[in-house]
């Protein structure tokens, strides 16, 4: 690796992206768990 060569990030458009999908997830995965209690207090 020369101190010349262009840094390996993404593009800003990929990283915005990858963290848009980051926060879904962690969105869905509560939405699941808020779900299941739901199911289980029946």
């Amino acid at each position: 690796m020369l101190w010349s060569d262009p840094k390996n990030e993404p593009p800003k458009e990929m990283r915005d992206m990858q963290a848009m999908l980051r926060r879904a997830g962690v969105l869905l995965a509560l939405a699941m768990l808020v779900a299941m209690c739901a199911a289980g207090m029946r």
